[in-house]
Parts: structure tokens; C-alpha cells; sequence
């Protein structure tokens, strides 16, 4: 299955925070086929919190959604991601969101697939535009590069 996971971090070295989700991202179940460039973005709907750098990564995988993002939830735990209870909006070493599980569509209390917020955050338009244009998000009829250019011009 083909999955696209959105990476990002605010917080120390950004890039580094990065390049380690990156490293921890291929196990058994899971190889990482692209990622792209890591673009600079402001943070959204918080203040006082400092700009991320942002990537998407493309995978190909065989564990089953809920799985792996038991292992993103572990990975980000690993490098030092500690959610604030009761608070949405902050600080994060890093950052990892299952944005696409193939055409899957999923609804849990844990997981939404696509992600609910993809097409309105402008760094995962441009990361899935850069590696998969002709890509329709499931329920669709725009490519990610359609999409993307529809975002521009807001």
C-alpha cells in the first residue's frame, strides 16, 4: 500500500529532528520510497511558536493503518514528542500525520483518513504535488497538483 506521511518540527535543530524521523521510518512493514524538499512554514493557528520545517514522505507499506500509526505515534515518542494534556497547539520536536493510506477512506476516534486537514495546510499540498502530482485524493477529482495550484491563489 502507498502512504504519504507529513513530517514536521519547531523545535532545536529541525533539520536533524527531521533526518531522524526519516532514519526510524523503514522497519519491517515499511519502506520509505521518496521524500520531499523541506520547506520553511509558519505555524498555524498558534502564536509564540517557532516555524517548522515541513516534508511529506511517500511509503509503501503492509501494515495495516492503525499499526503504523501506532509506530509514527512511537517514533515521534522516541525523539521526544510529549503531547501537553489538555493542549492542541504545541511545541513538537517532531511531528508525524498518516495524511494518505491509499484510496482508503477511515473514520476511528484515533484516525482520519485522508487527513482532515490536508488539502488546507499549503506544505502538504507542496510536498504530495512534488511527489505525486497526477495523485487524486481519495473522493476527489482534483490532483495534488490541482490542488496545490488552487491553494496559490488564495
Amino acid at each position: 500500500m502507498t502512504v504519504y506521511i507529513a513530517l514536521g518540527s519547531n523545535v532545536g535543530d529541525r533539520a536533524a529532528h527531521l533526518q531522524a524521523a526519516l532514519a526510524a521510518l523503514p522497519a519491517p512493514g515499511v519502506k520509505v520510497r521518496a521524500v520531499s524538499r523541506f520547506d520553511r512554514t509558519a505555524p498555524v493557528g498558534a502564536t509564540g511558536h517557532g516555524w517548522y520545517l515541513n516534508a511529506v514522505a511517500r511509503a509503501e507499506t503492509d501494515l495495516l493503518p492503525q499499526v503504523l500509526l501506532g509506530r509514527l505515534r512511537r517514533i515521534e515518542h522516541a525523539l521526544g514528542r510529549r503531547p501537553a494534556p489538555g493542549r492542541k497547539k504545541t511545541p513538537r520536536r517532531v511531528d508525524l500525520d498518516l495524511i494518505l493510506y491509499g484510496r482508503a477512506r477511515i473514520q476511528t476516534p484515533q484516525l482520519t483518513v485522508p487527513h482532515p486537514r490536508f488539502a488546507a495546510r499549503r506544505f502538504v499540498l507542496d510536498g504530495l504535488a512534488e511527489l505525486a502530482p497526477t495523485l487524486h485524493a481519495p473522493g476527489s477529482p482534483l490532483t495534488m497538483a490541482q490542488l496545490q495550484a488552487r491553494a496559490l491563489r488564495r
